[in-house]
């Protein structure tokens, strides 16, 4: 079923009436969105109810990004939910999502949502977190399962969560990768075959880092950036973090995370869980 209106998913979920999860995107859905559906039908099981969003979120764009050409495949969204087996879409459009204009009132995502992608995108992640707040209200799930890939993302998705006391659980779903080792995105369709192979510059760095996390923090850093050559990518930033994106830590758990343009602009981000033994 779908649901274009506030009114159409409210008479969804009164009649479903049972333990849900929801997959929030912007559509233009591939492999790494279908892995999350299927991780949210694991939540709910066979008697539960998956629903995923399909809406470009006006707020989280910002003065010269790709609003206007972000990949829109609403059908093709559609056959991969029903071949999924999702229960309900809702797909609404700005007016009902933002019925009077753009919000007064927002989501401030504090220190940390000015950092790393926050940083390179003002505004980005307030207006991320007032429309999963608005989502999350508005399809009411038990469960939100959310991509690893975006890890900044999650992790103030996370802490907005406890923060407001928002009675929902978010899940983590680790990043699915194309089998050269490119995080799956639906931006990845802006790439020419040539852009492409520059962008596994991404990957290639996040395994070297992985792979000197023996030698400590600093090491992790240089050997991810050795591979980041800059006639191949323009790197925005490259950090080690702790994996709540605190300062990394000099032993134990960490995240490290990269973001580059690639060829003619294309924005790409990624990340891996790094050891500090």
């Amino acid at each position: 079923m779908v649901a274009r209106t506030r009114d159409q998913l409210a008479d969804a979920l009164a009649a479903a009436d049972t333990v849900s999860s929801v997959v929030m995107t912007m559509g233009a859905l591939h492999d790494g969105h279908r892995a999350l559906i299927r991780a949210a039908r694991d939540l709910v099981g066979g008697d539960g109810s998956v629903i995923v969003t399909i809406f470009v979120n006006p707020l989280q764009f910002g003065p010269g990004e790709d609003l206007e050409r972000y990949p829109r495949t609403f059908e093709s969204d559609l056959a991969a939910c029903a071949d999924e087996g999702v229960d309900l879409v809702f797909a609404p459009d700005d007016a009902e999502l933002y019925p009077g204009g753009q919000p007064v009132v927002t989501v401030e995502p504090g220190t940390l949502g000015r950092e790393l992608e926050g940083a390179v995108r003002p505004g980005h992640f307030a207006g991320v977190l007032t429309v999963v707040a608005k989502l999350l209200n508005l399809t009411v799930p038990t469960y939100a399962v959310f991509g690893e890939k975006d890890y900044q993302q999650l992790t103030l998705i996370r802490r907005m969560v406890a923060d407001l006391e928002l009675p929902y659980q978010i899940v983590g779903v680790p990043t699915v990768r194309e089998a050269d080792g490119l995080a799956l995105s639906s931006r990845n369709r802006y790439l020419s075959d040539e852009e492409h192979t520059a962008a596994l510059a991404l990957s290639r760095a996040l395994r070297a880092g992985a792979d000197a996390a023996g030698s400590g923090p600093d090491a992790v850093v240089a050997a991810a950036a050795a591979e980041l050559k800059p006639d191949a990518v323009a790197v925005d930033y490259l950090e080690l973090r702790g994996p709540r994106l605190e300062p990394a830590p000099e032993h134990g758990p960490a995240r490290l995370l990269v973001a580059a343009r690639v060829g003619r602009g294309t924005r790409l981000i990624d990340n891996a869980a790094i050891e500090l033994p």
